[in-house]
């Protein structure tokens, strides 16, 4: 995994060290012994471990011998530093280095490189006795042993290298729920916090010791990728519609079909056709029938294909980007991908062959990590590669509207994954299956494919049947409440208005929903138009699709034939604020314009009024617009013009959004004025003109 300023500390990979030495004079004192822990994915890795003594050329005093109990005959015949820490590096290999005042262990290490001609770059690190001042402010003592008791770490061989790398491990790990309880989640967050500490931070300048927390600003966080992968969704590249054999059908049979159709696969059921839902297929390739041929002779070409055919089918939607199809075929080590639709019917099959044009990248598996995460931990590791992700895809030129497509395909496989973690834990505590049909949905911003990087949960659940607060009810709250602290934990907040489906308002049954849908738009208070605000948005992550396909087609069927309801949605559009001030400057608090209120908004909502207005049944903003240019409401110059406007809004945000996460600065929808070229400020502020044409517009055409 690649560590990022946005990598969470519970999923953290990193390198616990610690030194012993000669004395304890920085500058000039020698290390006798180096001590490594990994710590892998948030956890302990004690198998991987490392400890050298090392050969000082210079005495051990006395005094140092009867703390360390290292002595000048034990390190006669041991390697000299060089030798050592070239073995040192192969252990730590680029991770961030922890320790207790590693301000100290930097230092030593930095002069020894020095003195030995060794190229020193100083590497990322965290201080555990500085994240401790942060967690626990009112400890009266920050000693190693103060605080292995405070946390209730057992220590062992104080004072060696080994036993005090694995104290300062531990010590971290099992600080880190308290840190995330004073809102330090991340690595950058948690650098951040430490060099707020400006008191203790001087007492290590003064004494000659390295800073022992890294600047996240000096780390820009790039990852190699294949613009290519991010721009085509597997619908442009798959081959369709896909070629099927019973599973009647010889071996043989099926080889001779690949071979006239040159094709390397073919699905395997019972009806030979194509069009069925994708449970029903298994697939045989040609590497299949080398495989069976070699082990069992001519005679293998007689087996029916069923019996040799690979089931489950691993399948991947239509509508995915083709990064998602290179990450699972090496992750999972196959050449074959069923693509099926929304409704899980197979359309068609997508190739290693077909994506040789693609190169690989560090981010292309970041959707596998999501659908194999066992834990929260797994989840939040996986979701903090997008902030480096959007970065590089940014400076590739990759339009933002695309990237915030690819945020939210993530955002929603999270979702996915939290449904399937929490109904696994529910199953574990005793409290059975689904009792019947159900889907989760996302909301919002995360439904129409605009999610940007300060996402925080909008979901719900829609189950076949039930009463409000019967059983079947009751257990769908359970999920809901299972869900929550899983997303919260991977770095998707609990939504500040409470749209989640562990409250009641946000689950029913269909019924249920659809007559709350339909009271909405027949009452149109404002408390429900905040709730059609997303509630028209929503797009199904997990279970029975058909449920929201049903409920959304009601929806619209409801609300675009009723005035009131159409008109009060186009008011709600037609008062965004303004941007400027009377010089015409940019309105900002502490330097940052909000650029959701001013630029997000106002789009999103016209398009959204609109689009219910006119029985438009698209998601996103994009869509909608393209929608009602189609029906020829409105002039196409004024609908293009903010399009393009809303997609620079977007660029912007998502450049910002991803240099706070990397820096551990709170993210949110506000853009540093100050940060942007004057090109840039230029361009923000025709955008936003453009965006000052809403109200006109909306009032034009809400009754065309």
């Amino acid at each position: 995994m690649i560590v990022t300023g946005a990598t969470p500390l519970a999923a953290l990979d990193a390198v616990a060290i610690d030194t012993e030495t000669t004395g304890l004079d920085a500058r000039n004192d020698r290390v006798v012994q180096i001590g490594l822990v990994a710590i892998e994915n948030g956890r302990l890795a004690p198998e991987t471990v490392w400890e050298r003594l090392v050969d000082p050329r210079i005495a051990i005093p006395a005094r140092s011998t009867a703390i360390h109990r290292i002595t000048n005959a034990m390190v006669r015949q041991a390697p000299n530093f060089v030798e050592a820490w070239r073995e040192a590096e192969t252990h730590i290999q680029g991770r961030i280095l922890i320790g207790y005042s590693v301000g100290f262990d930097l230092a030593v290490l930095a002069n020894e490189a020095e003195r030995s001609g060794i190229a020193w770059a100083k590497p990322r690190s965290l201080c555990v006795r500085l994240l401790a001042a942060t967690a626990n402010p009112n400890l009266p003592d920050y000693s190693l042993e103060a605080l292995a008791s405070w946390l209730g770490v057992e220590m062992h061989a104080r004072h060696q290298a080994l036993g005090d790398a694995r104290a300062a491990a531990d010590i971290f790990i099992a600080m880190v729920p308290k840190l995330a309880e004073r809102g330090i989640r991340t690595l950058a967050e948690a650098e951040r916090a430490c060099l707020q500490l400006t008191e203790q931070l001087e007492t290590h300048v003064r004494a000659g010791w390295t800073e022992p927390v890294s600047r996240p600003e000096m780390f820009r966080s790039f990852v190699a990728v294949d613009p290519y992968a991010y721009k085509h969704r597997l619908q442009d590249l798959m081959s369709a519609p896909p070629v099927c054999v019973g599973t009647e059908t010889s071996a043989r049979d099926a080889m001779v079909l690949m071979l006239d159709r040159k094709i390397s696969s073919v699905f395997v059921s019972d009806s030979g056709r194509a069009g069925g839902k994708v449970g029903e297929y298994g697939i045989l390739t040609e590497r299949d029938l080398m495989r069976h041929l070699a082990s069992n002779g001519a005679n293998a070409l007689k087996v029916n294909s069923g019996e040799i055919a690979t089931r489950p089918l691993v399948s991947i939607r239509e509508q995915a980007f083709a990064y998602r199809a290179i990450g699972r075929m090496a992750r999972r080590k196959i050449r074959h991908l069923a693509v099926r639709s929304d409704d899980n019917d197979l359309v068609g099959v997508i190739s290693a062959r077909d994506l040789l044009k693609l190169r690989a990248s560090a981010a292309i598996n970041l959707n596998d990590r999501i659908e194999d995460a066992a834990t929260a931990s797994d989840l939040a590791a996986a979701w903090s590669q997008l902030p480096g992700v959007a970065t590089s895809l940014l400076v590739e030129g990759i339009e933002a509207a695309t990237i915030a497509e690819i945020v939210s395909e993530e955002l929603r496989a999270v979702t996915r994954r939290a449904a399937i973690l929490a109904e696994s834990a529910m199953a574990a505590e005793g409290l059975g299956a689904p009792p019947c049909p159900y889907t989760v949905i996302v909301l919002g911003s995360g439904g129409r494919g605009e999610s940007l990087l300060a996402a925080d949960q909008d979901n719900a659940i829609v189950f076949a049947e039930g009463e409000p607060g019967g059983e079947n009810d009751r257990w769908f709250a359970a999920l809901g409440e299972h869900m929550a602290p899983i997303l919260h934990e991977a770095g998707i907040p609990l939504c500040k208005g409470g749209v989640m489906a562990k409250n009641p308002q946000w689950r029913g049954s269909l019924a249920t929903w659809k007559a709350r849908a339909a009271d909405w738009v027949r009452r149109s208070r404002p408390e429900d138009l905040l709730n059609v605000d997303i509630f028209f948005d929503l797009y199904p992550v997990h279970g029975d699709y058909a449920l929201a396909s049903d409920l959304l087609s009601a929806a619209f069927a409801a609300a675009s034939g009723q005035v009131p309801f159409a008109k009060a949605l186009g008011e709600l559009a037609a008062r965004p604020p303004n941007a400027f001030t009377m010089l015409g400057g940019f309105r900002t608090e502490h330097g940052r314009i909000d650029l959701k209120m001013h630029g997000l908004f106002p789009v999103v909502a016209f398009a959204r009024a609109l689009a219910i207005r006119h029985d438009v049944q698209a998601r996103s903003t994009r869509e909608r617009l393209a929608g009602l240019r189609a029906l020829e409401i409105g002039g196409d110059a004024d609908f293009a013009r903010i399009a393009t406007a809303h997609g620079k809004v977007i660029r912007f945000m998502l450049a910002q959004q991803s240099r706070d996460l990397l820096a551990g600065i709170p993210v949110s929808n506000k853009v540093e004025v100050a940060a942007l070229t004057s090109d840039e400020q230029a361009e923000l502020k025709s955008a936003l003109r453009v965006i000052q044409l809403v109200p006109d517009l909306v009032r034009d055409l809400m009754f065309r």
